[in-house]
């Protein structure tokens, strides 16, 4: 899934990127109407407003309506940390949950990032709702906003996923991270028995799909649904030995252990080779590009 961030307001939102509320939408669907559905079905398009109080209400509401018109996925964040809760509690009056379930942004399409302060009646409404929440450790606490309350949302029946937010706020964008430091977090807070390793593993997967609307098409290997493969070596030295491989992938892997990778039955890495894309060239138009945005957002 992929959407263009939506911001219409807000102190914190750099001049260069507030946007029109007019404008930022129709952005958002002309990228639909271009690109969702492309590659084969491996893109889909979202919508992606920033969070509460980057978007005024009249986005918020008209994001909410458009996914359900069109179909599609909801992203965004929410319940962050302590001062975006109080700010979204002093502009509507309302805990940010429940706001964002008043515009039409909670559901079984809606994803949404972090939740790490919630009251006990947004739990309820995360999970009547069948809301997605998508847990994001590493960044969670590089930025200390908390550790979200994961172990209460999977016993109220919630959906949780993994995710590691964006590259500024996480840096490695590693799913092994992820699954270690989720595993690790809660067990140091409710004791060694909780969040076993099957359960990690599921919400950097199969949870993962779900919470994208995709877990009939990939997020497992099952017959009929898409061949999406890692290979994952676990004979190197940091790994050795391995008594449950599930256990090993969640505690011990890395992700220069990945050795194969199978994109809708495509191969696009072997041996830890990119058969399709110049490793140095990528790295070369990061570096490009991030002195121009930098010269951007300066101007």
């Amino acid at each position: 899934r992929l959407g263009k961030c939506m911001m219409d307001k807000g102190d914190e939102v750099p001049r260069a990127l507030q946007e029109q509320t007019a404008s930022s939408i129709e952005e958002s669907l002309a990228l639909l109407d271009e690109w969702h559905g492309k590659a084969g079905g491996r893109i889909r398009y979202c919508f992606a407003p920033r969070f509460a109080i980057s978007c005024t209400r009249e986005l918020l509401a008209r994001v909410g309506e458009l996914a359900r018109v069109r179909g599609v996925m909801v992203h965004t964040h929410a319940s962050e940390n302590r001062t975006e809760c109080e700010l979204v509690q002093q502009e509507s009056g309302l805990r940010n949950i429940t706001y964002l379930d008043s515009v039409g942004l909670t559901g079984r399409h809606v994803a949404l990032a972090h939740c790490v302060h919630l009251s006990n009646d947004e739990i309820r409404t995360l999970k009547t709702t069948g809301t997605n929440v998508v847990h994001c450790p590493s960044s969670n606490l590089k930025l200390g906003s908390g550790i979200a309350p994961v172990v209460t949302l999977l016993e109220e029946g919630v959906s949780v996923s993994l995710g590691a937010d964006g590259a500024a706020c996480n840096n490695r964008l590693d799913m092994f991270t992820e699954m270690r430091t989720a595993a690790l977090l809660q067990k140091g807070l409710h004791g060694p028995e909780v969040l076993p390793a099957s359960r990690v593993l599921r919400m950097a997967t199969i949870d993962g799909a779900r919470a994208l609307g995709l877990d009939s098409e990939i997020g497992s290997l099952e017959v009929g649904k898409r061949a999406d493969v890692a290979v994952v070596r676990l004979d190197r030295l940091h790994a050795t030995p391995v008594t449950d491989v599930v256990s090993a992938l969640v505690y011990s892997a890395e992700q220069d252990d990945v050795d194969t990778v199978i994109i809708d039955g495509d191969l696009l890495m072997r041996e830890r080779e990119f058969l399709r894309l110049n490793e140095r060239e990528i790295i070369w138009d990061a570096q490009l590009h991030r002195k121009v945005l930098a010269a951007d957002l300066r101007g």
